[in-house]
Order: structure tokens, then C-alpha cells, then sequence
């Protein structure tokens, strides 16, 4: 399959064009244009790409790319990594925010259909748009709630517990939604991938709950969700690439 189609494909689907973000979306690095497996990870590191290249992948697409805009960035690191790439011709595409707000495929979606939230509607403003998730659920024990995130994201949720030990509202921003905790405050409950050291003594003061279940762990299941649409489109070999960075 060539590599153009899928990459069109990826931006039609994931709005790529509309949706302003710091990383660069979309292809980033072209080293094979026919594609024969494709793979999804979290992080554009070396270590991942080093597994791709084992898992003779020849596209790799993920959610933290190399290209950011007005982040400066070691340019040895990433130059060594491009020429990783290069080498072993493994192309790479990125999405970042367009994946976390998706309405079918995103990160927060993926995180309310595995909670099983009920009225879902837009949450977390972040640059202007909503990019998180909140809903309703019937009466639910916090204690429920993080053995399912755990055993769903083979994850070991940080727990701040100061509010309401019967769970019915819960507000989701994955991987570094944290700036988004006072908008959380009318539900019962915010999960979130990390949080800043201040966020125990303002979870405390104001006798919420919040979850931090790993920025890594929140953010597998949308590129997990990517790899099925792809594998259905194009019919093409694909793995997920585990790389976990236990943050």
C-alpha cells in the first residue's frame, strides 16, 4: 500500500489542518513509500523505533511525534533519530491533539467507553478547544474504577482521594490534562495521565477525587483504536509497539 494513501487517509479522518497544536502533525519523516506493516506507538524515541525496526514495520505511526513548534529540542538527539529512521526506512507519522479529541478514535473517548460513561459531552479546554471527555455513570465505587483502569491500561493509577467515595460524574483529559482540574470540580471524580506536585494539596482543599493513571498508560488507547481503523481500511499487517515509560 503506498504510504501517500494512508497518510491522506489519516488526515481526512483525524482533521489534522483544523486543529492548531504544537507538534508538527502528520507525516514527519518519509524514508518507504510502499508499506507492507504498519505500526502504532505512544513515543517517537529511539528505543521504539529499535522495535519497529525488529518488527519489520515500515510505517510508524504515533502520538508523540519528533516535530514540535517553538520547542526547542536537542538537534544531535533528533538528527540521530531522523537518520534511524532514514536508515532503516521506517516513515513516521504523528498526531497529537487531533488523536486525544477525537470523537471516535481519541484518547478521552477510549477512555469513557472503557469506564462506560453514559452522556458524554466536551470537556477540557485547552488553547480554546475541548479536548477531554466527561459523562455520567451509574453508582459506582472509586475503588471499581481504579481496578478497571488498572487492569484496562495495565496501569498503577496514583490515587488523591478527598471527595465522594460513590462515583455517578467523572471528567477524563489524558496524558497532561491536569491544567484542566478546576473545570473538574462540579464532577465527582477527574483522570488524568499526570499532575504536578501541587495538585495533592488543591485535590485535598477542595475534597476531590482525582486519578492519575500515567501519562503513557492514557494515551495507548487511542493509537490502539488507530491500529484497528487501519488494519479494517487497508487491510494491511499492524502491531502495537509497547514502550512503556511508567509516567
Amino acid at each position: 500500500m503506498n504510504i501517500y494513501k494512508i497518510t491522506k487517509f489519516l488526515n481526512k479522518e483525524l482533521k489534522v489542518k483544523y486543529i492548531e497544536d504544537s507538534s508538527r502533525n502528520g507525516t514527519q519523516v518519509k524514508a518507504c513509500k510502499d508499506i507492507r506493516k504498519v505500526g502504532f506507538a505512544v513515543d517517537a524515541s529511539l528505543s521504539t523505533f529499535e522495535k519497529a525496526k525488529k518488527s519489520n514495520v515500515d510505517l510508524l505511526i504515533v502520538h508523540h511525534g519528533l516535530f514540535w513548534k517553538g520547542i526547542p529540542g536537542n538537534r544531535e538527539l533528533l538528527k540521530k533519530r531522523i537518520n534511524f529512521l532514514r536508515k532503516n526506512k521506517i516513515s513516521l507519522y504523528a498526531s497529537h491533539l487531533p488523536l486525544d479529541l477525537h470523537k471516535q478514535y481519541g484518547n478521552n473517548i477510549q477512555l469513557c467507553n472503557i469506564l462506560g460513561l453514559n452522556n458524554i459531552k466536551l470537556f477540557g479546554k485547552y488553547h480554546g478547544i475541548n479536548i477531554g471527555y466527561s459523562g455520567s455513570i451509574k453508582p459506582t465505587s472509586i475503588t471499581s474504577i481504579i481496578r478497571k483502569l488498572n487492569i484496562k491500561l495495565s496501569t498503577k493509577c496514583k490515587n488523591i482521594l478527598f471527595g465522594k467515595k460513590t462515583i455517578k460524574s467523572i471528567a477524563i483529559v489524558s496524558g497532561g490534562g491536569s491544567c484542566s482540574f478546576d473545570e473538574s470540580l462540579k464532577f465527582d471524580l477527574f483522570i488524568t495521565g499526570e499532575a504536578p506536585h501541587h495538585l495533592y494539596n488543591e485535590t485535598r482543599d477542595q475534597k476531590h477525587n482525582l486519578i492519575i493513571a500515567g501519562h503513557y498508560a492514557t494515551e495507548t488507547v487511542g493509537v490502539k483504536a488507530l491500529q484497528q481503523l487501519i488494519q479494517k481500511e487497508f487491510k494491511l499487517k499492524t502491531i502495537f509497539i509497547d514502550n512503556p515509560t511508567n509516567m
